[in-house]
């Protein structure tokens, strides 16, 4: 059966007591939009998706986490692998440096500095992460 929302199959009606409490949404289009693409990928209404994602934040199950974050997550994966490719290339210099030039002494420094951001950004990557998994 065809949900009035565009959604898939209804749920069969509960034989336990009614739900009569309601809790109503609204939304413009572009995150309704968002909200029947979350449902979709998960096979249910849009509306029986948002009652369990307000359910899991209320919970405490879902921790909900804006778009901010995750800008923040991308910004330090692109950060890593930036350092990392810093990092190949001053250990490739530390390799061809004349010797008795200092210059290998000094790429070694800067190598052991960058690993040691690459660490940070590592741990900062890490906690993001954390606050977005789901608990349970």
């Amino acid at each position: 059966m065809e949900g009035s929302s565009g959604g898939g199959r209804r749920r069969e009606r509960l034989t336990s007591a009614p739900r009569g409490r309601r809790v109503n949404l609204s939304f413009n289009d572009a995150e309704l939009e968002v909200v029947r693409l979350a449902a979709g990928r998960e096979g249910m209404s849009p509306a029986s998706w948002a009652g369990r994602q307000v359910m899991a934040v209320a919970q405490h199950v879902l921790v909900p986490v804006s778009r901010d974050a995750g800008d923040v997550l991308r910004e330090l994966i692109q950060a890593r692998v930036h350092l990392r490719e810093t990092v190949t290339a001053l250990r490739a210099l530390t390799a061809t440096g004349p010797p008795g030039s200092g210059v290998a002494e000094s790429a070694a420094t800067v190598v052991e500095e960058a690993l040691k951001a690459v660490a940070r950004v590592d741990e900062a990557t890490a906690q993001v992460m954390r606050e977005r998994r789901p608990r349970s």
